[in-house]
Formats: C-alpha cells, sequence, structure tokens
C-alpha cells in the first residue's frame, strides 16, 4: 500500500543496516525531543498522560510480537525464542532493581540509596528513560531483520514516543526549570537512537544471533507493558473505558503499519 515509502527509505541508506538503523534511531529521537518540547507550552495538570502512556503500551504490545517475537520465530523454534524473551525479561527486571528510578502509582524503585541521593524528578525522569531502551532496541534489532518492519517499528515507537517525551521532561521541568526538563527530554531519545545502532551493529556482526536479539527486545518489551505501564495507566481516578480506548488506538496503529508496510 505504501510501498513508495519502503522504496524511498531502501534508496536512502542504499542498503546499508547500519545508515537504516541510524535513520530509524534519530526519527524516534526526533519525536521523543518534539514532544518534550512541551515543556515550554503545557503544565502537567493540563495533561492526561495516563491516555498517552495507554496509546504507547498499545504500540509496544503489538510490536513485541508482529515485529519481533514473530519474526523470530519465522527463524528459529521455540527454544531459542523462549530463552530470548526470558533473557529480555531478566535484563529489564534486573535494571528495575539496580537503577533508582520512580513511578507515578507505583513509586520507588531500585536500591534504597538511591531515593536519598536523587530527587524525585529525576526518579521519574530515569523509569521513562528505562522504558525507552528496549524501545531503541526493538528498532535496531527489527532493522537488521526486515527493512519494512523495521520502518512499521520506527515509526509507531516514534509517533507514541512524543507523549512519552513530555513525560520525561515535564517532572524535571518543575525542580529544574524548562530548559533543562528540554535537555533531558532529548537525552533520553538519543538513548534510544544509540540503542537502536547497537542492536543493528550487533546482529548484523552475528547475524545467527539474530533470533535471540529479536526475542530480547520483545520480552523486554512485553515486560516494561505488562509491569511498568498497565499497572501505571490504569488508577483508580480514571475511567477504565477511556484507558482502554487509548491502549486500542495504540494497538490498531500498529497492526496498521504492519499491515501496510
Amino acid at each position: 500500500m505504501v510501498d513508495w515509502l519502503v522504496s524511498l527509505f531502501e534508496s536512502i541508506i542504499g542498503g546499508n543496516l547500519i545508515m537504516g538503523s541510524l535513520l530509524a534511531g534519530l526519527f524516534v529521537a526526533f519525536t521523543t525531543s518534539l514532544g518534550s518540547l512541551g515543556v515550554f507550552f503545557f503544565r502537567g495538570k493540563d495533561l492526561d498522560m495516563s491516555l498517552s502512556l495507554a496509546f504507547a503500551a498499545g504500540v509496544m504490545l503489538v510490536a513485541s510480537f508482529t515485529s519481533l517475537i514473530l519474526p523470530a520465530i519465522s527463524l528459529s523454534g521455540f527454544p531459542t525464542v523462549a530463552l530470548g524473551i526470558a533473557l529480555g525479561v531478566i535484563a529489564i527486571h534486573l535494571t528495575d532493581r539496580l537503577v533508582p528510578h520512580e513511578h507515578l502509582v507505583k513509586g520507588y524503585e531500585g536500591p534504597p540509596a538511591g531515593k536519598k541521593i536523587l530527587k524525585k524528578a529525576w526518579l521519574i525522569a530515569l523509569a521513562v528513560i528505562i522504558h525507552n531502551l528496549p524501545e531503541g532496541l526493538a528498532v535496531g534489532t527489527s532493522i537488521a531483520y526486515s527493512i519494512p518492519v523495521g520502518l512499521a517499528t520506527a515509526i509507531a515507537i516514534g509517533l507514541q514516543d512524543i507523549p512519552e517525551g513530555l513525560a520525561v521532561a515535564l517532572p524535571v521541568s518543575a525542580s529544574r526549570g524548562k530548559r533543562y526538563g528540554f535537555l533531558i527530554g532529548v537525552l533520553s531519545g538519543v538513548s534510544e537512537t544509540i540503542t537502536a545502532l547497537l542492536g543493528t551493529l550487533m546482529f548484523t556482526a552475528a547475524s545467527w544471533l539474530l533470533p535471540v536479539g529479536l526475542s530480547f527486545a520483545g520480552g523486554a518489551m512485553i515486560y516494561v507493558t505488562l509491569k511498568e505501564a498497565i499497572p501505571e495507566i490504569y488508577r483508580e481516578e480514571e475511567p477504565p473505558l477511556k484507558i482502554t480506548l487509548g491502549f486500542l488506538a495504540g494497538f490498531y496503529l500498529m497492526l496498521f503499519l504492519d499491515s501496510v508496510l
């Protein structure tokens, strides 16, 4: 349906997957930065971040399967894919335990000392940055697998990174100023570019590991969606139907992009 977009992207990168990963990573960094610009125009109380996070959760859940786990299964058997998913879950779980951060609903996670050292704004920003790392890896590994799949993943993640960029920048700007909040939002987007490049570099150099890399990124995104995003969005004071519709909007967007690219 939009073969011209894939053809244009392929003509720009000239078959160079590293260039493709860089451009896709820069796109998600740009959209995250675009969202971070919102600190100059909005205040936290003016925005419904739960709806935005629900949209992001829908995108991430579908991308975990259509762009990562199912392609991994097509390349390898179930044991390899199951191992990759488990490794992705373990990696983000350990990151949750070792890196100090704070969720809006669940509260603080990480080493007890971190809560004393870092301010709440930084802890909240770190929580969103941790969520961004699997997204960058998802872009990089899916590019290594297939340009159309990687492009669909980058577009969907880039769109849901607009509200996520604002979610990173707002808490920091409340304590350190809007410019600083914007800078942190930009850096969170850059972290996705770096992990996208690392994912492509690793799994093109060792292509036999690609099924593990795809399923690893899928497992990491599933963990973030189920353990972190969904508990954050289904708050008692939020209408469940509104949150569910936001989730389905992201869900359908990722399905649509996978069907047309």
